[in-house]
């Protein structure tokens, strides 16, 4: 397919060796060891968002924080190992670059075992665990015990509706996305019978629901746009979740794909709506009592045009077959 001249400049031309390399492989169908899509691959790390966020990178692979703790990585929100290293696998690093593979064993050697245990033991929570092994496959350690133990715990955790909740809780919550999510990225030939199972039980607990139809009253950041994501949820992590698991023609999410059309702008476009904690505080985690210390992280300015998000929706659309 082709992009118009315009967007496709600002996109390859202009944009970031992650968007270049998502456009080339996602959008415009270029096959592995395609030049471009290789050149592209190759320039991730060394230079643009994913450069600059290992330049931030302590001697002892930690960010922000140098203790190594499980909590030293985790805390203060957004900054600190944990969600620097989500982002760095959402911009196609793995551990074969080793400044990758030094935080990412830190982190799994502090979250895995010990007294926390929070990768897949008693400590376990789904929004860390999914983000962990959503990150873990896409560096390279899909195989690793540590990372099947944590998938094993997804599959444990998920609820009889076929959804699952970061709070306890007897039913799912679209919320709470990052196990589907994560058990999405395993190659298909990696999914195990239960795993293939619990898939499909998810996914159609998802567009069972429409992407957005949770309760009784309109959570109003669902329908902004984001990034990075975190542990929350929009309506475009849905569609991305879905869509990567073949449901982009499922006649149910067609009125979010409509939505998420009509989000565009007029040069093709999406826009960064907001950065989170994009929390409404009568609602949600706020009203949980979640209010740790945080501070926000982008790699774009909200209220301006996207690359990171147009890719996505464009990758989104392309799925379902409206490009």
């Amino acid at each position: 397919m082709e992009l118009p001249a315009d967007l496709q400049s600002w996109l390859l031309t202009e944009g970031d060796p992650s968007v270049q390399f998502r456009i080339l492989r996602d959008v415009l169908d270029l096959p592995e060891g395609d030049a471009r899509v290789e050149t592209a691959r190759a320039a991730v790390g060394k230079k643009g968002w994913a450069s600059d966020i290992l330049r931030w990178q302590l001697e002892g692979g930690q960010w922000t924080t140098p203790g190594t703790t499980a909590l030293d990585l985790y805390r203060p929100k957004y900054i600190t190992t944990n969600w620097m290293l989500l982002v760095l696998s959402d911009l196609g690093l793995t551990r074969k670059d080793p400044r990758v593979a030094r935080a990412a064993e830190l982190l799994l050697n502090r979250s895995a075992g010990g007294e926390e245990d929070s990768l897949g033991g008693p400590g376990s929570h789904l929004c860390f665990t999914g983000n962990a092994v959503r990150m873990m496959v896409r560096f390279g350690y899909g195989d690793d015990p540590r990372v099947r133990r944590a998938i094993a715990w997804l599959l444990s955790a998920q609820k009889p509706d076929g959804g699952w909740h970061c709070f306890p809780s007897d039913t799912g919550s679209l919320s709470s996305w990052e196990a589907l999510a994560a058990l999405a990225v395993l190659p298909p030939a990696a999914r195990t019978p239960d795993v293939t199972q619990a898939i499909q039980r998810g996914l159609e607990f998802y567009l069972s629901r429409g992407l957005l139809q949770e309760g009784g009253q309109a959570y109003a950041p669902w329908l902004r746009l984001h990034y990075p994501n975190h542990y929350y949820y929009d309506a475009l992590v849905g569609l991305d979740i879905v869509t990567a698991l073949g449901a982009g023609s499922d006649p149910r999410i067609q009125p979010a794909l409509d939505w998420l059309e009509s989000k565009r702008n007029p040069a093709g476009s999406w826009n960064l709506d907001a950065l989170h904690p994009d929390i409404e505080e009568d609602l949600f985690y706020w009203a949980r009592g979640v209010k740790s210390p945080f501070f926000p992280f982008g790699l774009e300015i909200p209220g301006q045009p996207s690359r990171w998000l147009t890719a996505t929706a464009l990758t989104v659309l392309h799925r379902a077959g409206r490009l």
